[in-house]
C-alpha cells in the first residue's frame, strides 16, 4: 500500500469533478482463491459502469472513465497484492491503494469519493511518527498500525556537522536555544522504561547537538504544523533529554526506542514504536468515549446521535469529535443551501453515504474522527458526536 497521508485524502476529497467511482475489494493472497480476484474485480467494474449509466452517463463515456482501473487487470498487478484494494476513478482522475486490512466489497458512485473505510489509517487512533536521531543521521517516518514510510524534512541538516556549519539557520535559532519551550506537557506522555541500550557519542559538545536538534524541531514544526499524531523518538538514550530541551511539538511521546537507529530498518522501528503507541491509542479512544458518555449524561457539552443533525453540524464545522461505524452505510442526500437532510431506506440514484459525508467533513474541518468497528460504538449507534456548540 502507498501509505495514505492527510494531503492525499484531501486530494481525493477536493480534486475530482463530476461523478466519482469508489471501489473496494477484499483480496485473496494465497491458495486457489487468488484466481477469484480478477473475476470479482471485473464484476465490480461492470457494476460501476452500470451505475454510471443509471445516472445518465452513456455507455461509451462510462467505459472511458473506468478504463484506467480496468487496465490494471494484468497478471503482474495481481502478483503483488495485500489484503484489500481501493480504487478511486473520476473524469481525468485515478488513484488506487493496496490495503493491509480486509474491506467489504463495495461500489459507490456519487458526487464525492467514499472514503470512510480509509479513515482508520489516518484519524483518531491510526497514525503516528517516528524520529530516528543520531549525531550523523536523521530520519523521519510516518506510520499507521500497518505501514511505515520515510518522509523528507525539507531544509533541515542531516548531521551535527552540517547544522553547526549552517550559519544562517544557526543564527536564526540561537534565541530559541536559550528559550526552548520543551515538549513534555502533552497528552502522549507515557512513563516507563526505554527499549534497548546505548552509550553516549562524544564527538560533539552538547551545545552543538542542541543546535542541530533545534533545527530539526524547526523543520518538524514546518512539516507537521497542526498535527495531533504522537511522535516517538529513536536514538541513543543520552540524546533524548537534549532533544526534549529543543522540542516544541506538543505530542512528543515520553517513552522512546533506544539504541543506534542507523542499524534498524524502518520496519523494525515501526514494530517497536507500535508497542509504545498502541496503549496510548487505546487510552485516547477510551477517554474520548468516556467524555461523550459524560457529556451525554448532562455534563454541559452538547452531544448528538441524530444522523440529520450530525450531517449538518459536520458540514458547518460544528462537530468536535465524531464516532462512526466502519463497514456500515446510511444512504441519502444533504442540501447545504436549505440545510436539509434526506435519508432513504435503500440506496437511490444520486445518494451518498451520509455516515461517510459526516466523517469526511468533520475531518476536513479539523474535528477528531474515530472510525471504529460497530461493537465499539457508544450506545451501539452507527454515529454519535460531541458538538462544538
Amino acid at each position: 500500500m502507498s501509505l495514505l497521508s492527510v494531503s492525499e485524502i484531501k486530494d481525493l476529497i477536493q480534486q475530482p469533478q463530476g461523478l466519482c467511482v469508489s471501489i473496494y475489494l477484499p483480496v485473496e493472497s494465497v491458495g486457489v482463491e487468488i484466481r477469484q480476484n480478477p473475476i470479482r474485480f471485473k464484476n465490480l467494474i461492470r457494476e460501476a459502469e452500470n451505475r454510471l449509466i443509471d445516472l445518465g452517463v452513456d455507455r461509451t463515456e462510462a467505459g472511458k472513465i473506468l478504463e484506467p482501473a480496468l487496465s490494471l487487470d494484468e497478471a503482474e498487478f495481481w502478483r503483488y497484492q495485500d489484503r484489500g484494494l481501493a480504487l478511486f476513478v473520476a473524469q481525468d482522475f485515478f488513484h488506487y491503494y493496496r490495503l493491509p486490512v480486509e474491506v467489504e466489497e463495495l461500489v459507490v458512485v456519487s458526487e464525492q469519493f467514499h472514503l470512510k473505510p480509509l479513515l482508520q489509517f489516518l484519524t483518531g487512533d491510526g497514525r503516528f511518527y517516528i524520529l530516528a536521531l543520531s549525531q550523523q543521521d536523521l530520519r523521519l517516518m510516518e506510520a499507521t498500525r500497518y505501514n511505515v514510510k520515510e518522509i523528507e524534512l525539507e531544509n533541515v541538516p542531516k548531521s551535527v556537522d552540517e547544522a553547526v556549519n549552517n550559519d544562517d539557520t544557526g543564527k536564526l535559532l540561537q534565541n530559541r536555544i536559550a528559550t526552548s519551550k520543551g515538549g513534555t506537557s502533552n497528552p502522549f506522555q507515557q512513563p516507563g522504561s526505554f527499549h534497548g541500550q546505548g552509550s553516549p557519542e562524544n564527538d560533539h559538545p552538547k551545545q552543538y547537538i542542541l543546535q542541530f536538534f533545534h533545527q530539526i524541531d524547526h523543520g518538524l514544526q514546518e512539516k507537521l504544523r497542526a498535527e495531533k499524531a504522537p511522535l516517538v523518538l529513536a536514538g541513543v538514550e543520552y540524546l533524548f533529554p537534549i532533544y526534549r530541551e529543543a522540542n516544541t511539538y506538543g505530542n512528543l511521546v515520553e517513552e522512546g526506542i533506544t539504541g543506534n537507529p542507523e542499524l534498524l530498518k524502518p520496519e523494525e522501528l515501526h514494530n517497536r514504536a507500535l508497542e509504545i503507541v498502541t496503549p496510548i491509542f487505546e487510552k485516547t479512544l477510551e477517554a474520548a468515549i468516556e467524555r461523550y458518555q459524560e457529556a451525554n449524561g448532562g455534563g454541559g457539552v452538547t452531544t448528538s446521535s441524530d444522523l440529520k443533525e450530525i450531517v449538518s453540524a459536520a458540514y458547518f464545522q460544528r462537530v468536535e469529535t465524531l464516532f462512526v461505524a466502519v463497514g456500515q452505510q446510511m444512504w441519502g442526500r444533504f442540501d447545504p443551501d436549505n440545510n436539509s437532510v434526506e435519508i432513504n431506506t435503500e440506496k437511490q440514484p444520486g445518494n451518498q453515504d451520509l455516515l461517510d459525508f459526516a466523517a469526511i467533513h468533520t475531518f476536513l474541518n479539523g474535528g477528531e474522527v474515530y472510525a471504529v468497528s460497530p461493537e465499539k460504538m457508544p450506545e451501539g449507534k452507527l454515529i454519535v458526536a460531541i458538538l462544538r456548540y
